[in-house]
């Protein structure tokens, strides 16, 4: 169904509204969609003209798969334009889409007035709000380009100032066309520099540093086993005879036994041989390795400021001077608590229970991609029940 001419009201001013909704997945995608949005209404009548009045609105449900797991974008938004009375849809997915081994950043239809977005191909770092709100404005003018008559070289870029330039140079956008009937064009990231940017938003959207409160089993035993280590003084020996690069290795490995425990213990990984898609299986396994050393490595740090200030309050200089046998000040106290974390870290890995630990689990891709299969199908037979339901009572 097209949306045809819904919201062209004549106004008193003479300009017509439109009505843009911005249909966000729950999480990162709907907290950014609502920062970006704000002011997005003067923001396209300045960039797209003033033809029009532009009216945007926000609304959060998570965006379900089809069972070939395809975010379906005509079928959904034609159903959020008639439940809502919109002129135009735009979807912003948290899930990362592909053309092979091009990362997508959003697919357009004019026909269906409609485009969907891929959050994390807008990458890490900073200024997801701002590049966001730039990807709308040039997806809205796209969408809308006929009825605003514009040209495809006056639309708007969706890179924005000297930061902008800076992020085309580093992951370039092309136009695409698509082998869909009714959608125009993929908007996609080139070259590897693409597939990094990718990645990097995939981890992002996965929030790793938001891992460290759940991880209250590990966090508990690491904790106890550092503690132990700040006051055993073999151990304050031991960390005073160890240069630091071996301090480093130890604390690498430290790190890489504990995502290795959470990876395995918790399923994450996902076997390329048993995925439909081999390469996804890989970006997302990928994603998921990183977002746990960060999560870990948030802990790790987290630990040793803990252990850091514990030390220096209980551990008189005296007293550690008397142990070392040489003097000492604040880099003894630094270098004991390092290894003394270490250790916490192995044993908070060894010692952790994370059964039931859903939000370790969502740090995988592909498990949230079979929840939203599973939800849709549920969905699907909830509605089937209700149309024989329905029948039933007609016939009686």
């Amino acid at each position: 169904m097209a949306a045809g001419n819904r919201g062209d009201v004549a106004a008193a001013s003479g300009t017509r509204t439109m009505q843009v909704g911005v249909v966000t997945d729950p999480g990162l995608p709907a907290a950014v969609a609502r920062a970006a949005t704000r002011g997005l209404p003067e923001l396209l009548g300045r960039d797209l003209g003033g033809r029009f009045d532009w009216r945007v609105e926000t609304f959060c449900d998570e965006l379900l798969l089809d069972e070939e797991g395809v975010l379906p974008m005509l079928t959904a938004a034609e159903e959020y334009q008639d439940r809502h009375g919109w002129d135009m849809v735009v979807l912003i997915t948290d899930l990362p889409r592909r053309s092979g081994t091009q990362p997508i950043l959003a697919d357009v239809s004019t026909s269906q007035q409609a485009a969907l977005v891929s959050l994390p191909a807008l990458g890490g770092g900073f200024r997801l709000r701002a590049r966001l709100r730039g990807l709308l404005v040039h997806v809205i003018g796209h969408v809308a380009r006929d009825r605003l008559g514009l040209a495809a070289e006056r639309l708007p870029d969706p890179y924005r100032g000297a930061t902008g330039r800076l992020s085309a140079r580093l992951a370039p956008l092309r136009h695409h066309t698509s082998p869909e009937e009714r959608i125009d064009f993929h908007l996609g990231l080139t070259g590897l520099r693409g597939r990094f940017r990718l990645l990097a938003g995939m981890v992002r959207d996965n929030r790793p540093w938001r891992l460290v409160p759940h991880l209250a089993g590990a966090t508990a035993a690491a904790a106890a086993t550092a503690a132990f280590g700040i006051f055993y003084p073999s151990i304050w020996s031991m960390a005073d005879a160890l240069p630091h690069w071996r301090l480093g290795v130890i604390s690498a490995v430290a790190i890489a036994v504990m995502v290795l425990w959470l990876l395995l213990y918790n399923d994450l990984w996902d076997r390329p041989s048993g995925h439909p898609r081999p390469g996804e299986a890989v970006l997302y396994n990928l994603s998921t390795v990183l977002t746990l050393v960060i999560g870990v490595g948030c802990m790790y740090l987290m630990l040793y400021g803990l252990a850091l200030l514990t030390a220096s309050a209980v551990i008189d200089l005296g007293f550690l001077q008397s142990r070392l046998g040489h003097p000492a000040g604040f880099g003894d106290y630094a270098t004991l608590v390092w290894l003394a974390s270490s250790m916490g870290i192995v044993a908070g890995a060894l010692g952790s229970s994370l059964e039931g630990e859903e939000a370790v689990r969502q740090a995988t891709y592909s498990r949230r991609e079979n929840q939203r299969q599973a939800r849709n199908r549920a969905r699907a037979d909830d509605e089937d029940a209700r149309d024989t339901q329905r029948e039933e009572h007609t016939a009686s």
